[in-house]
């Protein structure tokens, strides 16, 4: 298959035109009913683009209109692609999955697991029954926290909130104060959503003596042709930074500044793999179909398809996926697995989600998601700027939904 990708119509790839306007409308239902403001969808099939739509707008008043160029906030959706560049050093023997992580960042070696708080507050811990591998840094089970969560904080929360290890000036600074900081629990025991990709770009910079930036732009974005996709928007391009929203009590949607992370104009110095990338909707598909071509490019190879494959398998057993954790904005289920970075859906009749076995997705703090589909060689791409909140559409599960009606050929 051809790495670009290029336009088709839907019934030439095995798509329902009709199929993918009931897709569309879904989205729509909510820009009219004001829960978000707008939005920029695309549908490829076969590494052809069968759809792009852009409903709403960015902004109201004044008004400006989305456009295809429109430039989002990533947020979590740099996940995947940190996986991705986290795959092409494993492909050059630089680092393996059972790795203690200490091999690769030598200040987290030896560290403690917090077990409790005594009277005085002052942690309570034990020896970790082993030190946290790569592997269970790239699925969130090295013992990690985070110091991001918006709900009610636990012990090692309200530690990571002091020490601040994911607002730190450089990388080698925030593995420096999360040396400081004792496990949330004993490595490989829990699934719990993390610092972890930081972590890992922190791992790339050490093992490559290049930036994050400059190892993305040189061994992805340059190659995919990723024109608009960084870690800071120039200020020749603010002007299509798309403007992000928060809901109100009345169930409409709100613009706000950032709450997240200074919005940088030149590449931060303390770039962040777990959410610091702005990208387009033709980039992020370009990036999605690099996954379904298992990671060749137009002929070239950018990964390899063993490293692709890692990631976009189930790497945790059933128990240790509690329907309690949030994957994003949908929660573990029956059926769903977690690879690196990302859910696989190992089981789509035990999910009750009509996709094609072996489908990946993640999502975005400011709304934005996508999935790709091996078994059906589909991809979908969804942007919008929506902070997560109670109540906001579960747009991912809604058209992954829909578009199971939308296929009606190989």
């Amino acid at each position: 298959m051809s790495g670009s990708v290029i336009a088709a119509a839907p019934e030439d790839v095995g798509l329902s035109s009709a199929g993918l306007d009931r897709v569309d409308a879904a989205v729509g239902e909510q820009v009219e009913r004001g829960v978000i403001a707008g939005a920029v969808t695309l549908v490829a099939r076969h590494g052809h683009v069968v759809r792009r739509t852009i409903m709403g707008v960015d902004r109201r008043l004044p008004r400006r209109p989305l456009r295809l160029d429109t430039i989002f906030h990533l947020f979590s959706m740099t996940k995947p692609i940190t996986s991705v560049a986290m795959g092409i050093l494993a492909d050059r023997g630089l680092w393996s999955p059972d790795d203690p992580i200490a091999q690769h960042l030598p200040e987290l070696a030896g560290l403690r697991v917090l077990v409790g708080v005594d009277e005085r507050g002052a942690a309570i811990l034990e020896n970790a029954a082993h030190q946290p591998t790569m592997r269970e840094l790239m699925t969130h089970t090295a013992g990690l926290g985070y110091g991001m969560h918006f709900g009610p904080k636990d012990a090692i929360e309200q530690m990571y909130e002091k020490v601040d290890p994911l607002y730190a000036p450089t990388l080698r600074e925030l593995v420096a104060r999360l040396a400081r900081l004792p496990l949330a629990y004993q490595p490989g025991s829990l699934w719990r959503y993390s610092i972890s990709a930081e972590v890992q770009g922190a791992i790339i910079e050490r093992l490559t003596g290049r930036t994050l930036p400059e190892f993305f732009h040189d061994e992805l974005f340059r190659p995919l042709g990723m024109r608009d996709t960084a870690f800071h928007v120039p200020r020749e391009k603010r002007h299509r930074l798309a403007l992000l929203h928060l809901p109100t009590r009345f169930g409409k949607t709100t613009p706000v500044r950032n709450p997240l992370f200074r919005d940088h104009s030149t590449p931060p110095a303390a770039p962040l793999g777990g959410g610091g990338l702005y990208g387009t909707i033709g980039d992020y598909a370009r990036f999605a179909q690099l996954l379904l071509n298992r990671g060749e490019w137009e002929g070239r190879r950018i990964v390899s398809e063993a490293a692709l494959a890692a990631q976009m398998s189930n790497q945790l057993p059933e128990a240790m996926l509690d329907p309690g954790f949030g994957t994003g904005a949908m929660r573990f289920r029956p059926g769903f697995g977690y690879g690196y970075n990302g859910v696989v859906v190992y089981d789509p009749v035990a999910a009750a989600l009509p996709v094609g076995r072996g489908s990946y997705f993640w999502d975005g703090a400011a709304g934005t998601w996508f999935w790709v589909d091996p078994d059906n060689d589909l991809l979908y791409v969804g942007m919008i700027q929506q902070f997560f909140l109670q109540g906001s559409p579960l747009l991912q599960e809604v058209t992954q939904t829909l578009m199971a009606d939308a296929i009606i050929g190989p």
